[in-house]
This record gives structure tokens, C-alpha cells and sequence, in this order.
């Protein structure tokens, strides 16, 4: 049984953002598509992926891989997420139940190498992605908050997140299977990329 909202979680993320095509995208769900719209640069909308490091210490401990857009809502900015695997049944069904998030079980592997990167991969079987990151640490700590917006029970869930991180850039080198769910990042590089070392945040609300 998966715990109750709010979440509280904290670990490692490693975030790249690309500009993607919006024709290459999937299509948003059914109740999303009357209520948001990507946001879109010339035909691109704006892709967030990153490999999260959920640690001991916050409600529940897993890895996760997840894609996102960029969407706003009569002008506001929300994030949708579009692809999600974690390595927790209790995460998986907590995230489809509590939130509408479509996440998927998968083998999930984000380690450091001891040369000072992280590698990650993704999958059972032939990955479903694998990334080298190459993080570096600015000081001080910043907050961080969005909403995410999903379909639950064909209605919109709009769910809060709200936390604090450092922040630093990083270097990310993604290898997505260009067949696989992942495939509209293939071959593409990320616009920039940052790590969130060591965050702390609120996922859903008392």
C-alpha cells in the first residue's frame, strides 16, 4: 500500500531540457487537451527529462526516470508528464492513484562511476535510455516550486510541488533507445542541463 499524500521526498535529480518538435510528442490525455496547451518556440515545445535518486530519509526511497512538457493553463505555467518509470510498486501505484502520473516499473540504475559522474540507465531489458552526467556544485540553497497537471479519472488533477535544492550545472550525455517511448529525444542534445543535489520537496497537498 503506497503512503498518503503529501509526499515528502528528497534525493538527487539530474535535469536536461530539450526543444522537441510538438508533432513528435504523445498526445496529452483526453481532459488535458480542452485545458492546456504546450508551450511552443517555433513548432518546439519545451521537454524536461531527468534520472531522480529518491534517498533515505523522506516518505519513500526509489530512482526514477521521467519525461515532461511545458504546458500553461490560460497562461500559467504547468508541467505535464508524459513518461515516468520508477523501481517502487508502492511509488507506481501512489502516482497513479494519488495524482493521475502514468508511472511504469522498470529496472532502474543511477549510480556514481568513482571518476566523480553518474551513470543511469533505464529498462528490463534493451534500455529504455542510458545517460552520463557530469555534475559540478554552486553554493547556496533555492526554492523550487511548479504544478503538475495530469488525468485522473478523466478529470484534471492539478497537484502542488514545493521544495528547496542547490543548484549546479551539469553536463548530460543521453543515449534514448531512438525505437523505444522515449524515442522523440533521440539524437537530440538537451539545451542545458542542471543538477539538484541533495533537494528536499513537498509533493502533493496535507
Amino acid at each position: 500500500m503506497y503512503p498518503p499524500e503529501p509526499w515528502h521526498l528528497r534525493g538527487q535529480m539530474y535535469l536536461s531540457i530539450f526543444p522537441v518538435p510538438a508533432a513528435l510528442l504523445p498526445p496529452l490525455p483526453a481532459a488535458l487537451r480542452g485545458t492546456v496547451r504546450p508551450v511552443t518556440v517555433a513548432g518546439r515545445a519545451v521537454v524536461g527529462a531527468a534520472w531522480v535518486r529518491y534517498e533515505p530519509g523522506g516518505t519513500l526511497s526509489y530512482r526514477e526516470l521521467l519525461s515532461a512538457v511545458l504546458v500553461h493553463e490560460r497562461g500559467r505555467p504547468r508541467a505535464t508528464i508524459l513518461d515516468i518509470w520508477v523501481d517502487d510498486v508502492r511509488s507506481r501505484d501512489g502516482g497513479r492513484e494519488l495524482w493521475g502520473i502514468p508511472k511504469e516499473l522498470t529496472r532502474l540504475r543511477i549510480e556514481p562511476d568513482g571518476t566523480g559522474r553518474i551513470r543511469a540507465a533505464a529498462g528490463d531489458g534493451p534500455p529504455i535510455a542510458e545517460a552520463e552526467v557530469r555534475p559540478r556544485r554552486w553554493p547556496g540553497r533555492w526554492p523550487l516550486r511548479l504544478t503538475v497537471v495530469q488525468e485522473l479519472s478523466h478529470q484534471v488533477r492539478r497537484t502542488s510541488v514545493r521544495g528547496r535544492s542547490t543548484l549546479a550545472p551539469a553536463a548530460v550525455t543521453w543515449r534514448p533507445d531512438p525505437d523505444g517511448p522515449l524515442g522523440y529525444l533521440a539524437g537530440r542534445r538537451p539545451a542545458w542541463s542542471v543538477a539538484l543535489p541533495d533537494f528536499d520537496l513537498g509533493f502533493g497537498t496535507e
